[in-house]
């Protein structure tokens, strides 16, 4: 039987097996789900995880942000150059499709870009959402921008969406899909036929961003 790295247990409905990038397994659990049952969907899912940990760790490795001249940074899809400037205020910004970063504070270029990574996606999911969920008459109770590592989005019991920070990084199309899956949930909870059949309704061609995702994910990050 694979081995589980981590349990985290929460007041979900289901129980969610994630592989992550470096392969290890992570089970998302209802509260009071018993180790016995967990571990025998574990089991029963064996030949899934060994794909999918074999595919994870089959990937390149994406080589460290090094936030130098001309280095190209991800925002909304598109490759944008970084320019290191001797003095600016605030130390980083961003205009005509560059990245200015102050000299000064390229040590601290990991979290200034991750600063301003999160304020452009709790300024852009949102409404994003929002539009998706008019167009479609889908009513989300609420709408989050979080930091998770190990998904894109979820969609809690009580109607909550929640997007990860780094889908800013992802074409406009790839996050249009992330919100309508997420959105669907809310009317069917699970991964079943119905459940694909109603995405594909939405976005037929749906699979062709679930591939991009799978591929090119591990580069949204900082």
């Amino acid at each position: 039987m694979p081995e589980i790295d981590k349990i985290i247990r929460s007041k979900r409905k289901t129980i969610a097996l994630i592989i992550q990038r470096d392969g290890t397994l992570i089970v998302r659990a209802p509260l009071r789900t018993p180790e016995k049952t967990i571990r025998e969907l574990v089991l029963e899912k064996t030949a899934w995880i060994n794909e999918k940990q074999a595919e994870m760790r089959a990937r390149p490795a994406i080589a460290p942000r090094q936030f130098t001249e001309n280095e190209k940074m991800l925002f909304l899809g598109q490759l944008h150059p970084l320019k290191i400037v001797k003095k600016q205020r605030p130390a980083l910004n961003f205009e005509q499709q560059t990245f200015h970063l102050a000299e000064k504070a390229v040590p601290q270029a990991k979290d200034l870009f991750t600063r301003w990574y999160k304020q452009m996606a709790q300024t852009l999911l949102p409404s994003r959402v929002e539009a998706l969920a008019k167009k479609h008459s889908y009513q989300p109770q609420k709408i989050r921008v979080t930091s998770a590592r190990s998904r894109w989005g979820s969609c809690s019991s009580n109607g909550t969406i929640s997007l990860t920070w780094r889908l800013i990084m992802a074409p406009p199309e790839i996050i249009d899909y992330v919100i309508l899956h997420e959105l669907v949930h809310l009317k069917i909870k699970n991964h079943s036929p119905n459940f694909w059949k109603a995405v594909a309704t939405l976005l037929p061609e749906y699979k062709t961003h679930l591939t991009w995702l799978k591929k090119n994910g591990q580069m949204l990050d900082v």
